[in-house]
């Protein structure tokens, strides 16, 4: 049963800009502007208790950060949130917000290799590992079933995550995910692990946000997106810039070596796509020709061609938004994400 439901402009331009009501993003504050955090990003704080899960994987002994935010009137039901590259467990933090108040308990991931987590100077990044540390985790804590919600990056997982275990996944929340399409196939050119480190080397809050704007807000900017530069930047400035720009670097090769795009038929759980549409998020666009990069990133036609692929699947778009609809438009974006959860849980998890 595909659907597809686009939210008109004008509803989302009420609430582009604004915070959310179930706890919005505080602005940076001034000091924080050149804050240097230490490698598992000590120093900055998170919106909730943070906990971590020991485990040995490859012969290193790792620590998985995560936030367990149960709520105050229990749906009975378990959100994973699955963060992207450039973000963090608390960049869902209106999203965690919205969901527990909503019922759900919301457990938000720091994979390993990414902000408060170990960043290991040797390991062998996959998706299938980052799906097993993640389903540990979930064992440890005594969760079965769960929602997935994975953001970019983390939407790739997600999918990785629901074809290793089907039975463990009630339904898969894609939030603008990458993977949509295969870069090399279309004409990415490969670019080694050393050229990544060196490229991530040069991170800077300035190229941070310039990115940011042009790809993940439409060429618009809030103060309250500060924060979430400066968490990214602070890394960098910090005493562990080296294994922070190393690990960067291994999991860009994993993201462009490791497509899920020729499996979207395999997905047996119901998913819900929500794209904004004027996202361009594409892997490598910068190595790729001119006519190359220009065909990447069309998220209106990639949403419409993977909900099409998946076997039972929703389509929500938000037409004027980019790469972070839950962090750009906020209030929107939660009510169009519960309201595709209670449309995905009323098909019954019939096939079509």
């Amino acid at each position: 049963m595909n659907q597809t439901m686009r939210l008109p402009a004008f509803l989302l331009a009420l609430c582009v800009g604004a915070a959310g009501a179930l706890g919005g993003t505080p602005p940076a504050l001034a000091g924080d502007e050149e804050a240097a955090y230490g490698p598992q990003l000590e120093g900055f704080e998170y919106p909730w208790p943070v906990a971590h899960f020991s485990f040995t994987s490859q012969g290193e002994a790792l620590e998985m950060a995560y936030m367990d935010v149960k709520p105050a009137t229990p749906n009975g039901k378990v959100a994973v949130l699955l963060h992207g590259k450039n973000f963090c467990a608390a960049t869902w933090q209106d999203t965690i917000a919205a969901l527990s108040a909503a019922g759900y308990r919301v457990i938000a991931v720091d994979q390993i290799g990414f902000c408060k987590s170990t960043k290991p100077a040797h390991y062998q990044y996959s998706f299938q590992q980052l799906a097993g540390n993640t389903r540990a985790l979930l064992v440890s804590l005594g969760v079965g079933r769960v929602t997935v919600i994975g953001h970019s990056t983390g939407g790739m997982l997600g999918m990785r995550y629901a074809l290793m275990y089907p039975d463990e996944v009630d339904e898969l929340v894609l939030v603008n995910p990458i993977g949509l399409e295969d870069w090399k196939a279309k004409g990415v050119p490969w670019q080694s692990v050393d050229a990544w480190y060196r490229q991530d080397l040069k991170t800077t809050a300035e190229s941070i946000r310039n990115y940011e704007r042009a790809t993940y807000y439409v060429g618009s900017w809030d103060e309250r997106y500060e924060r979430w530069v400066q968490m990214l930047a602070g890394l960098y400035r910090g005493p562990g810039r080296d294994v922070v720009a190393w690990n960067s670097a291994l999991l860009y090769d994993m993201i462009y070596t490791q497509p899920v795009f020729y499996e979207f038929e395999a997905i047996e759980v119901p998913v819900l796509l929500m794209v904004g549409d004027k996202d361009t998020t594409a892997l490598g666009k910068n190595l790729a020709p001119p006519a190359v990069a220009a065909t990447l990133g069309n998220y209106p036609a990639l949403g419409e061609a993977a909900v099409s692929r998946f076997p039972r699947a929703r389509l929500v778009e938000f037409p004027d938004l980019g790469h972070s609809p839950q962090i750009q438009a906020p209030d929107i974006f939660h009510k169009a994400l519960l309201d595709g959860m209670r449309g995905l849980a009323a098909d019954g998890g019939k096939k079509p």
